[in-house]
């Protein structure tokens, strides 16, 4: 028999999403630095944060208008893939790659692609409904975030049958969230948090579904409540 490997691969539609992050900003730094691309290279960046970021204002003239623009609709989406700086990429495809993992390995790789473009979905929606800013919205995150909802429900649920303080499955994202409350007492205030969290509330309701037997196990803990 093939000896087991020491560490489980990556499911490939993690891989394939951790690429699809990474890749845009590597253009984008080397086209900065001048290594690719010549002198046009250094708006690489800003030009596709202004076709494919999603902008509040204009889902606000879509709705207020009933004119639903596919160059538009695709923002929900596209946005997760443009990021404003090296180190947020990095950060949200180390997330995903992570996050992926665990999801993938659990849930299968379908749950992955569901709760990741769910997720980015749900949050921009909810960024733009809820709030009236200019300010674009762009990252991954609310896409990770997503992946962190699904992780949560497992660990909802394995606490849960483990007799265990189901609290402590929301460890993760209130850790994330308090380091977003402390850039915001440092660098300024910003309401992308918002979406963030949207995604996360996505990202655990859609697992009561994409976990098997998630929802008979709610409905059966709701009834011995």
């Amino acid at each position: 028999s093939e000896p087991t490997p020491p560490v489980n691969p990556l499911p490939p539609v993690v891989v394939l999403l951790f690429l699809a992050l990474v890749l845009p900003e590597a253009f984008f730094s080397l086209g900065a630095s001048g290594w690719v691309g010549g002198p046009e290279a250094v708006g690489w960046r800003l030009a596709a944060m202004q076709d494919y970021a999603f902008s509040g204002d204009l889902f606000d003239w879509m709705w207020t208008n009933g004119r639903w623009l596919p160059e538009h609709l695709m923002r929900f989406v596209t946005y997760a893939f443009v990021h404003t700086a090296f180190t947020g990429a990095v950060f949200a495809a180390v997330l995903v790659l992570a996050l992926g993992k665990l999801v993938g390995e659990a849930m299968g790789q379908v749950a992955v692609l569901v709760l990741f473009f769910g997720g980015s979905v749900f949050g921009a929606l909810m960024y733009g409904l809820l709030l009236n800013d200019p300010t674009w919205l762009i990252g991954g995150f609310p896409a990770a975030y997503s992946l962190i909802g699904g992780y949560s429900f497992q660990m909802w649920l394995h606490l849960g049958a483990a007799g265990q303080q189901q609290y402590r499955a929301f460890s993760l994202i209130a850790v994330l969230m308090g380091i977003q409350l402390l850039f915001g007492v440092f660098f300024g205030p910003s309401t992308l948090w918002v979406a963030d969290l949207a995604g996360f509330v996505f990202g655990f309701a859609a697992s009561v579904l994409l976990v098997p037997g998630g929802l008979s196990r709610i409905l059966l803990s709701l009834r011995r409540d």
